[in-house]
């Protein structure tokens, strides 16, 4: 990764920014539920709320940075027009705040955005809205972003680093405490450029001094984490984008200094309870930990959500509420977790089960060497897959020779403790077997 900045300049956000912002939204966006969680309540033993970011207009918060940047433009800069790049959600708040504005506006997507993102950036922007897919991150999109703005004159609106936007998102941590009778003692909030824990953290670090607060990203992006450490926003080489709306390559220079300023501490995705610890045993002095989640909990918290509660959560909705999986939370604490958004495509929902299998346990690859005989597979069917197993993909790789044909083969367990003695009748058998473990380059190549 490329070194942090020297230094990074300190940013002054606060709460009469983001009361001044509240104001400014309020004509496209209402106060979300806040809405108790009985199943996660009783699994955590703690008091859970999910704050419901996926019920606004664009369905995601971000539509309340976006119009607050736009809401404050002078004549000629809306005449001018706006550019923003986008994984997705921040695109929406600025199409919808183009169409109600009258302005005309450019926006750059990743071309991995999902088609259901895409579709509804054209519905909220209408006429006022060209669309264009670029590169394979939000980076590279933000690139060609910044150029358009360079080139044309039009303005840039930022989806996480200036302080305007970070105000706007900053408005829920306003409605938290309105809607609670009294403040929580933890808020838990999905980071991706980092605009959002910026204007949580400065609104709760003024009003609400007892809450702590618990950032989170993908382990496949953390670059908010990498920042902490650092001493300063670095570029990470490469993030993983399944987790779109967070996959940001590099954190914002405004939420750095924001987060950074108001004490956030790093820590390591396999010590994220610590961060809980820290939060209990502070005695009243409210800590700021940020911590990584693996993208098939993510996947997992995906499903729970929607099969239990019944809410459509995109992989970074769900950011939130697959961290309580690693905390340990003090029995009746008041926690919320924020659903920073629902913008999820139907088509992703096989990746998504597989994702959350390989998580928790029950999905396995193995690359196996038949002999080219009669009864090779029924003799692994029968001396090797106990009776809750099942194959899910059989697939020839290539043939060596004469003798033996390699296969990729995926099983799904009955349950995760069948994995031990799965691998024990596949040692017991003649027919050669290699587990590919996740991660590994064989691993993401073949699956």
């Amino acid at each position: 990764m490329t070194h942090a900045a020297d230094s990074v300049r300190e940013i002054a956000l606060n709460v009469a920014d983001i009361d001044a912002a509240a104001e400014r939204i309020a004509p496209a966006v209402t106060a979300t539920p806040l809405e108790s969680s009985p199943r996660l309540s009783e699994l955590t033993g703690a008091r859970i709320y999910l704050k419901r970011e996926d019920l606004t207009r664009v369905r995601s918060f971000k539509l309340r940075g976006a119009y607050n940047v736009m809401a404050q433009l002078s004549e000629s800069e809306r005449a001018a027009g706006v550019v923003a790049a986008s994984a997705g959600n921040h695109a929406q708040g600025v199409a919808y705040a183009c169409r109600s504005m009258g302005i005309a506006g450019r926006i750059f997507v990743p071309t991995s955005t999902p088609k259901q993102k895409r579709d509804r950036i054209r519905a909220h922007g209408g006429e006022f809205v060209e669309l264009i897919a670029v590169g394979d991150t939000f980076d590279a999109a933000a690139a060609a972003a910044e150029d358009d703005a360079r080139r044309t004159g039009a303005t840039m609106i930022a989806p996480f680093d200036d302080v305007r936007t970070a105000a706007g998102q900053g408005t829920i941590a306003r409605e938290i405490l309105d809607q609670l009778p009294s403040p929580p003692d933890l808020v838990i909030v999905p980071v991706g450029g980092g605009g959002l824990l910026a204007g949580i953290a400065a609104y709760l670090h003024e009003r609400s001094p007892k809450t702590s607060i618990v950032g989170v990203e993908p382990a496949g992006a953390a670059s908010m984490t990498a920042a902490l450490i650092a001493g300063g926003p670095v570029t990470l080489p490469e993030v993983e984008p399944f987790v779109d709306g967070t996959a940001v390559k590099r954190i914002g220079d405004v939420p750095y200094s924001v987060v950074a300023r108001l004490g956030a501490e790093a820590v390591s995705h396999s010590s994220l309870p610590l961060v809980a610890t820290i939060v209990q045993d502070s005695l009243g002095a409210a800590s700021f930990g940020m911590g990584q989640i693996d993208e098939g909990a993510v996947c997992t918290a995906m499903l729970e959500l929607y099969q239990n509660e019944g809410i459509i959560a995109e992989p970074a909705g769900a950011l939130s509420v697959a961290a309580l999986e690693q905390l340990r939370l003090e029995p009746g604490a008041t926690v919320v977790c924020l659903i920073s958004g629902g913008n999820n495509d139907v088509s992703r929902y096989g990746e998504v089960i597989e994702r959350s299998l390989v998580h928790r346990g029950l999905k396995h690859y193995f690359l196996v060497d038949f002999p080219q005989e009669p009864g090779a597979l029924r003799r692994f069917l029968d001396e090797v897959l106990g009776p809750d197993d099942d194959i899910t993909l059989f697939e020839y790789v290539k043939r060596n020779n004469r003798e033996t044909g390699a296969a990729l083969v995926g099983i799904e367990l009955g349950t995760a403790d069948g994995l031990a003695p799965l691998l024990a009748r596949m040692d017991a058998s003649r027919i050669d077997a290699q587990r590919l473990e996740p991660g590994s380059p064989a691993y993401r190549y073949l699956t």
